[in-house]
């Protein structure tokens, strides 16, 4: 088949990820027990996936420089001049950095200004890696637990109650407001951070190990990044964003978008996610990474939010589509019986993976369970099953 290529996708190992999921999904072997968080799927330049032509691997971001019209079609080359999206899979088994992601216009303006400054591409210190935004779309695979947006006032007044380290800030939040009192936290010195949340931590892994917490509660996730028994030698300041943002559980099968500006982390389970192809992040803690607390605060915004959870929208018979606010990308869930034959004509480049069970393409290529493929724009193909398989379909819309 001319037009559908098998896609070779691209491991990362980073510290928060799980050590089962992916081997087993992706059938390969962990006996050295890495984590393994994402599989990404695209073009991106920090790691492109491979296509197989004539069963050789093509590195595809090589290929779509050098035949854009042809990979990626009039359309979408003339409106982005690359593949738009990155389409991932991820298992999370420790939280995230809190972050934000900036606006296309931040982007580009944070870029152009990097560079006039000299900072290399690959610096550490370096924010922006590209011109880009990076809005997400997730759908979980599985129970899912997130920080999505600031809470409520009230509950964030509640919280700073409750918890004796924080009555000092309540004047200071009833006066000038979240903003003020996010910025002097992540402002704080290290050291003093550490002092002035140590009793807290230790308060709060006691009482989840004595089962007086609640994943639904932000003490519970703040135990979780502490091992037990031992004295927290460094505490970082950034625990302080779990108390002020909101904490969501999604259900397998549910969706949730992310915009420029919000603040957010996943904390545990598996998702498919995608995005805009940049890795443009802005981090207040909880990572290793590079951390610029005032560029942090320039993009966050500093609004109540109330997680807009979807299920999808049946669209054809075994379609599940999931709207997104923004041009890059879209994707739609397929679940496929075996008295369904199902036909579609791609508009665009498409990457479809398979997350449950087998699927055949135009009666000639078997994909199994994690395997993926890259499809041309206007290509015609068909997708049946002798069992039920589910796959997800990244496109431009």
């Amino acid at each position: 088949m001319e037009n559908i290529f098998p896609l070779q996708g691209t491991l990362m190992h980073y510290d928060w990820g799980g050590q089962h999921f992916l081997p087993e999904l992706l059938g390969i072997a962990n006996e050295q027990g890495k984590p393994f968080a994402e599989y990404w799927m695209g073009a991106h330049p920090k790691s492109s996936s491979n296509i197989l032509v004539n069963n050789q691997p093509v590195n595809l971001l090589n290929a779509i420089y050098a035949e854009p019209n042809h990979f990626l079609g009039e359309r979408v080359a003339a409106r982005f001049g690359s593949l738009p999206f990155l389409l991932k899979i991820q298992d999370v088994q420790h939280i995230l950095s809190i972050q934000v992601h900036p606006t296309l216009e931040e982007a580009i303006a944070g870029f152009d200004k990097e560079e006039k400054a000299g900072i290399p591409i690959d610096a550490l210190q370096r924010n922006y890696k590209d011109k880009n935004h990076k809005p997400e779309m997730l759908v979980t695979l599985s129970d899912f637990w997130l920080l999505h947006g600031f809470c409520e006032p009230e509950l964030i007044s509640k919280r700073l109650e409750e918890n004796p380290e924080f009555n000092i800030l309540k004047p200071l939040f009833n006066k000038d407001g979240l903003k003020a009192v996010y910025q002097f936290v992540m402002e704080m010195e290290p050291a003093d951070t550490h002092y002035w949340l140590l009793n807290l931590v230790k308060r709060e892994i006691r009482k989840k190990r004595e089962g007086q917490l609640t994943p639904e509660e932000p003490g519970w996730w703040v135990a979780r990044l502490y091992p037990e028994g031992e004295e927290p030698e460094q505490i970082d300041k950034a625990i302080f964003s779990i108390y002020l943002l909101n904490i969501v559980n999604l259900p397998k099968g549910a969706s949730l978008f992310q915009s420029a500006g919000l603040p957010h982390a996943y904390m545990q389970g598996q998702c498919v996610e995608l995005m805009s192809n940049s890795d443009n992040v802005l981090r207040a803690g909880l990572t290793p990474k590079h951390i610029d607390v005032p560029e942090l605060i320039r993009l966050t915004r500093f609004e109540t939010t109330h997680p807009n959870i979807q299920f999808g929208q049946n669209a054809l018979a075994g379609e599940t589509q999931f709207p997104v606010p923004v041009d890059d990308f879209a994707l739609t869930r397929l679940n496929i019986t075996p008295e369904m034959n199902y036909q579609h004509r791609s508009s665009s480049p498409e990457i479809l993976v398979v997350t449950e069970g087998a699927a055949l393409f135009n009666q000639e290529l078997v994909l199994k369970r994690g395997e993926s493929v890259y499809i041309l724009p206007e290509t015609e193909y068909q997708i049946t099953s002798s069992g039920s398989v589910s796959l997800f379909r990244a496109w431009v819309p």
